[in-house]
């Protein structure tokens, strides 16, 4: 009989993407569930009233609710670290510890965390953001020794609109960067629907596809000590041993 593991995701409000992805993902995946939490985010940008949007305050109660479901790891589902700092996200898991006693993670650090483990070297940065969040992102990142080799934004602001990106030009900026010369491709945003674009892009362009939902939940099963080998037909990176640290 499998191991029963539950995975508690805080998901930005307006997020429709990465339940119903992450859902799929588990279907083969007996005995592994996810369980969702809601906190409001409508608008991606750099002044304050959205970067107010990400308070630890309005995110611990999230995270609390998760617990009271008894889950063995809760990962803040959403990349705001790429442009807040990563000081941001590691100081929110060691209060969602803290505060519930449960192992945390997030998207961004597991963005970070699986292109380290690939051994990318030229990383290409696919998100729908605008051009000021990108270029912010691009200096956070390279403050984590994984600059940014090539880019493509959308210039999207509204948290909605992304989930409203269609796969096929979700595919063609992943194609782009890689004609510039990246060797692995992370799809920054939880709320693009490229989870389902990964392997067959892997086979195709021969690089790995790193998106962030997936990522999120390979980064998270790992912690709650599971088996990630489970989903490896969704892309490279979950036939990688995540370090738990």
């Amino acid at each position: 009989m499998a191991m029963r593991k539950r995975l508690g995701m805080i998901t930005p409000s307006s997020n429709s993407v990465l339940e119903p992805v992450t859902s799929a993902m588990l279907a083969g995946a007996p005995g592994v569930t996810a369980h969702f939490s809601r906190f409001r985010v409508t608008e991606i940008a750099l002044d304050a009233a959205a970067l107010s949007q990400f308070d630890a305050s309005v995110m611990l109660p999230a995270a609390e609710l998760l617990a009271d479901a008894k889950v063995d790891a809760i990962a803040w589902n959403g990349t705001s670290a790429s442009w807040l700092g990563i000081g941001r996200d590691r100081s929110l898991c060691e209060a969602i510890t803290a505060r519930t006693g449960v192992p945390a993670t997030t998207s961004t650090l597991a963005c970070i965390d699986a292109a380290r483990a690939l051994g990318a070297k030229r990383v290409g940065l696919v998100s729908p953001y605008t051009d000021d969040v990108q270029r912010r992102i691009a200096g956070v990142w390279a403050g984590e020794g994984v600059a940014p080799h090539a880019e493509r934004h959308l210039g999207l602001r509204d948290n909605f609109s992304f989930g409203e990106v269609a796969p096929a030009t979700i595919g063609d900026m992943i194609r782009s960067v890689v004609a510039d010369g990246a060797d692995a491709v992370v799809i920054l945003c939880t709320n693009l629907d490229g989870a389902e674009l990964a392997a067959s892009l892997e086979r195709e362009l021969n690089i790995a596809v790193l998106d962030s939902v997936a990522v999120t939940l390979w980064r998270t099963l790992g912690l709650a000590g599971g088996d990630n080998t489970v989903l490896e037909q969704w892309g490279r990176i979950f036939q990688t041993v995540p370090v738990i640290k």
